[in-house]
């Protein structure tokens, strides 16, 4: 695996465990030799995984839309910067360039990020994993939500049991590295037509 995208919060959070086990992370990248690509911002916990990275000698690439980059949050020290049009063209830039995801905790940015790599996985147009890093528990209303929608059979649970979620750091990153998706019959929508 050569690059992971990061989806995080650009506040700290009012837990310092955010920050800590982002600043984890952040060497465990470099230290695996994985690069980290990110929202490109100087700025909370996306400005802590960054710094991290880089510290430790490793990889880091910003994607950036050019209205933030005029707010003055950019980066100014990482390995490689992308300035874009919009939040579309960063979310499909990041999903270029990276090989999976993990989300961290954030806000709504955050929560659209993965939703749409989460939409594009399950409409097979990437093949790429997203892992959630559950730290203190932040994602536990998220992760009933999905289940939810399993139970309610609004998403298959294939497609729910192809998100890795974890608290620890290390296995987060070893699940990603060993990912092998559930197949989900491609006829699948076809049995929606019917219903």
């Amino acid at each position: 695996m050569r690059r992971i995208g990061v989806f995080c919060g650009s506040s700290m959070g009012g837990n310092g465990i955010y920050k800590e086990k982002a600043i984890r992370l952040g060497r465990l990248f470099a230290n695996n030799g994985i690069g980290l690509v990110y929202g490109g911002a100087n700025i909370g916990i996306m400005k802590a995984i960054a710094n991290a990275v880089l510290d430790e000698g490793g990889e880091a690439i910003g994607v950036m839309p050019g209205m933030l980059v005029s707010k003055e949050i950019l980066h100014q020290n990482l390995t490689e910067t992308h300035i874009v049009s919009s939040m579309h063209e960063r979310k499909a830039k990041m999903a270029e360039i990276s090989d999976a995801f993990i989300a961290l905790p954030g806000g709504f940015g955050t929560l659209d990020e993965m939703a749409e790599i989460l939409s594009w996985n399950q409409l097979e147009i990437i093949n790429k994993p997203l892992a959630i890093f559950n730290i203190n528990g932040y994602f536990n209303h998220l992760v009933k939500y999905l289940d939810n929608c399993v139970n309610e059979r609004f998403l298959r649970r294939e497609h729910r049991n192809n998100i890795i979620i974890d608290e620890d750091e290390s296995r987060l990153i070893e699940k990603l590295i060993n990912f092998n998706p559930i197949k989900v019959d491609s006829k699948w929508v076809d049995h929606l037509k019917q219903m």
